[in-house]
């Protein structure tokens, strides 16, 4: 898939499922192609990746027909633009409670390559020439805009969000959510899932794109799924690692007649 189609499904409504990829391994784009994906997720505000190592691995997923929607540390129309020079098919832009953050980040990802007095311009209002702005718009299409909602105050700003023009999708960032609404991971919790719903909703209704990155049980992301995402980050590849490699190791042990390694592990990562 190119970006422009992934765009264009998604604000459609169609649903569209991704997973976090964390490794650079050159082994581990040849595996990933061949899980049913529609994109790959690449977070830079939790994991530390280097910059050419990030570039190295949007070119190679984007292909391999995946196109790379990468989160950037915070909501910064230059390092939207960094990303995106690297390869990056999209933004993921994290903790947006504002107007003026992404009109800042439509700035960056769509109306490349303006930038400095000329671009303030341009997003307060002034006239854009004719052949520009054809140019212009597109090239929008073929960038992705998304921005994560995880806080109450983006949940109060969210109408006035979902009205800025070029936003393609919102990502609900649950584990921040949750502890905002002072439900801390409490995934079935009334408050949580009615923020979900209201989320979905509202970004629907505005033809944006609803989207959420989610860890927990099937039928919980099911639940997201019939609440009206039609973006599903589907946990990541060193939370699927870790799950299986216990379970696994787990049953090999009780075959064999050894303890069980329940409880010894860690906490589950969350990303």
């Amino acid at each position: 898939m190119i970006p422009t189609v992934l765009r264009e499904r998604l604000i459609a409504g169609d649903k569209l499922f991704g997973t976090l990829i964390v490794s650079t391994s050159p082994r581990w784009p040849d595996v990933v192609r061949g899980c049913g994906l529609d994109f790959v997720f690449i977070d830079t505000e939790h994991i530390a990746l280097d910059r050419a190592d990030l570039s190295w691995m949007c070119q190679t997923y984007a292909a391999l027909g995946l196109p790379p929607l990468v989160r950037i540390p915070a909501p910064d129309p230059y390092t939207a633009s960094m990303v995106l020079d690297g390869g990056a098919a999209g933004v993921i832009a994290p903790y947006v409670e504002t107007v003026a953050q992404v009109q800042a980040l439509r700035g960056a990802v769509k109306w490349r390559p303006i930038k400095g007095q000329r671009l303030g311009q341009m997003l307060n209002g002034e006239p854009i020439e004719p052949t520009l702005q054809s140019y212009l718009a597109q090239r929008a299409k073929e960038l992705l805009l998304i921005v994560n909602i995880e806080s109450v105050p983006a949940l109060e700003a969210l109408d006035d969000i979902l009205a800025v023009p070029d936003l393609d999708g919102v990502l609900i960032g649950p584990h921040d959510l949750s502890c905002s609404l002072d439900v801390p991971e409490q995934w079935e919790h009334p408050k949580f899932l009615s923020a979900c719903e209201t989320i979905f909703r509202k970004a629907r209704a505005a033809k944006v794109g609803a989207g959420i990155h989610f860890w927990g049980s099937v039928d919980q992301q099911v639940r997201m799924l019939k609440l009206g995402a039609n973006l599903l980050i589907h946990s990541a590849d060193i939370t699927l690692f870790q799950k299986y490699l216990r379970t696994e190791l787990e049953t090999i042990k009780k075959a064999a007649g050894l303890r069980s390694v329940t409880g010894e592990a860690g906490a589950d990562i969350k990303i």
